[in-house]
């Protein structure tokens, strides 16, 4: 396993979100995931952080931002410049990890493919399993697809905007 700058082993991301983990905790957020990835000529490191009642609010991002400038200058596990983007994983949010996926086990998802399937590249049905190697939905006319890890390009969560329950006023009131 190669060492990064600082001296922790690991992937950038992997790093950075053991280093986030903590910041997260004392804010009472929970840390979602953690990206770093290139965009053209510019590196990303994108913090994703949630609450337990899923509305993460600007000045979530803000703290867990301040946090995060502070424990990156001391650890610098990133060797070249880059942008650092804190937000929430949003109503629609890719499941990645483990515990994404035991969380919204039953709810609706789509799963994307790299490659279409019987003509398709995208599938959206009901969590059904997974494992470390494939993902299982059952698809509204009740058939179970299993997808292998590596034949996806992302899993989302599926929101019908149609069922989603507004709290504040409209226009209209």
């Amino acid at each position: 396993m190669a060492k990064k700058k600082g001296g922790s082993p690991g992937s950038t991301a992997e790093v950075c979100y053991r280093l986030a983990q903590p910041e997260a905790d004392a804010l009472g957020l929970k840390l979602w995931d953690v990206r770093f990835v290139k965009e053209g000529p510019t590196w990303y490191l994108r913090i994703f952080i949630d609450r337990e009642d899923a509305r993460v609010s600007i000045e979530d991002c803000v703290a867990m931002s301040r946090r995060m400038d502070k424990v990156l200058d001391e650890a610098d596990p990133i060797n070249h410049s880059y942008c650092l983007e804190v937000s929430s994983p949003g109503v629609e949010r890719e499941l990645t990890r483990p515990e994404h996926f035991e969380e919204y086990m039953g709810r609706p998802v789509i799963a994307r493919l790299h490659r279409p399937v019987d003509g398709m590249r995208e599938f959206k049905g009901a969590l059904a399993g997974f494992d470390q190697n494939a993902i299982t939905i059952k698809t509204d006319d009740g058939a179970s697809r299993t997808f292998a890890k590596k034949e996806l390009s992302s899993v989302r969560l599926a929101e019908d905007w149609d069922d989603f329950e507004y709290g504040g006023e409209t226009e209209n009131e």
